[in-house]
């Protein structure tokens, strides 16, 4: 521990434990706690944003639309689109997001784009939801990771994070926020902790490819469809779970085991390790943040300009990659095709239809939802299976994989695609095992 930040300790006023307590408090509040109304109970977050949604009416469609605009011509406007071949393919990418927008706002183009489950879903379902949840949550975000209380809980949860998920305890913010919230919530708070030099490339690929899963609404979601809201405190139990023993799994194999410990920045502030009067240097760690913390209205402003950057180079992307996701899922037989790398898991495991299982597991790469609609009529084991998958695996191309790849987390498609396949096949094996036990 720096003897100097343990000497402060004492000179620290009443000004920065109220800062610390109160703004934390408001940022707990805000992403973690359920509050019921309107015959609603979600997160406050999430109130506002479905309020923000009455109060724009039809509006918020064109204010998505604007976002898109902005994010998808933001590449030529800043001139880096040919920055690399990667850049190149999002950068065209985006623009067919844009033009996919409009043609979903002005109802322009073949019928079979129209229905509930091509351009409408993606529209309706991600991109407007996203486009009003991510600013919001920017703008709450500021209090949950700027006034110490990151490196409260760092400090406190080190014993259990470092050993089984080599990452720092203040990662454990990123977790809850992710599976409370929203992964693209999770993924702004590693971007920003990233950037400030307090988690490693491995550490930041680990959180980004290991936690960053849909929130809990969107589980309610796949319950629902699946029919297992009657199982539902162990579905998210179980679920909850088995994506964090296959984080711990997958933390230790290629290619998350090769990536650099290094830092990005060469200002880095690392988790010092603490091995006695943890909840002294937790309490002296967060008052030095909360001392040296920026105002409110300025930590505001910053977080949700990040936030408004990171829609902009999420909701182009999700119009094109995730409606071309849906028309080879609809048109072609790729999915079947990559079907095969899980049929040998789930015949072994002698899962009912373990083709159908396989086909919808391989789906779940283009979009996390769609692999419901296909198992919808099967028995309930294999719902139960595919319902765990699809949010363990993590990684799809409609929205998490072009988020984390618009951070600044150094990680390639074919990491992401060989990861997304390791986490479904480990989460596969033990839902069914789970699954067999119960049913």
């Amino acid at each position: 521990m720096n003897p100097q930040k343990t000497a402060l300790s004492h000179a620290h006023s009443t000004k920065d434990v109220l800062k610390f307590i109160i703004c934390s408090l408001i940022g707990l509040i805000m992403f973690f706690v359920p509050v019921n109304l309107m015959g609603t109970s979600t997160i406050l977050i999430d109130h506002i944003v479905t309020v923000l949604k009455k109060i724009l009416g039809n509006g918020v469609n064109y204010y998505a639309f604007i976002i898109i605009i902005f994010g998808g011509l933001s590449p030529f406007f800043q001139k880096n689109w040919n920055k690399d071949n990667v850049t190149i393919v999002f950068s065209i990418f985006k623009i067919i997001g844009i033009i996919s927008g409009f043609m979903f706002l002005f109802n322009i183009g073949p019928a079979f784009l129209f229905e509930p489950g091509m351009m409408p879903f993606l529209y309706d379902k991600l991109v407007v939801s996203l486009s009003l949840l991510i600013p919001v949550g920017a703008v709450f975000l500021s209090f949950l990771v700027g006034y110490g209380l990151m490196e409260f809980i760092g400090v406190l949860m080190q014993p259990i994070m470092k050993p089984i998920w080599k990452t720092p305890g203040r990662s454990a913010i990123d977790a809850v926020a992710s599976f409370v919230g929203s992964y693209s919530l999770g993924l702004l708070i590693t971007n920003k902790v990233f950037l400030q030099g307090k988690y490693t490339i491995k550490e930041a690929v680990i959180i980004a490819t290991g936690f960053s899963t849909v929130s809990a609404t969107f589980m309610i979601i796949v319950a629902k469809t699946l029919g297992l809201m009657e199982l539902w405190n162990f579905y998210f139990w179980s679920t909850l779970i088995i994506t964090f023993i296959v984080t711990a799994i997958t933390v230790r194999i290629y290619p998350i085991s090769k990536k650099s410990d290094a830092y990005i920045t060469e200002s880095n502030d690392p988790e010092v390790i603490v091995k006695n009067n943890r909840f002294k240097i937790a309490w002296d760690e967060a008052l030095q943040v909360s001392h040296s913390s920026e105002n409110i209205l300025k930590n505001t402003f910053i977080n949700l300009k990040d936030g408004i950057k990171m829609i902009g180079n999420i909701l182009p992307t999700i119009m094109s990659i995730g409606l071309l996701g849906l028309l080879l899922a609809k048109f072609t037989p790729i999915f079947d095709i990559l079907g095969y790398i899980f049929y040998p898991f789930t015949a072994l495991l002698q899962l009912p239809e373990p083709m159908l299982i396989a086909k919808s597991l391989a789906i779940s790469i283009a979009e996390m939802f769609l692999p419901t609609n296909i198992i919808i009529d099967a028995p309930l084991l294999s719902k139960y299976v595919v319902g765990v998958c699809s949010i363990s695996s993590v990684l799809f191309f409609s929205a998490s994989i072009p988020c984390i790849l618009s951070t600044e987390i150094p990680i390639s498609i074919k990491e992401l695609v060989i990861i997304w396949i390791e986490r479904t096949i480990l989460s596969l094996i033990l839902a069914a095992m789970v699954g067999i036990f119960l049913f």
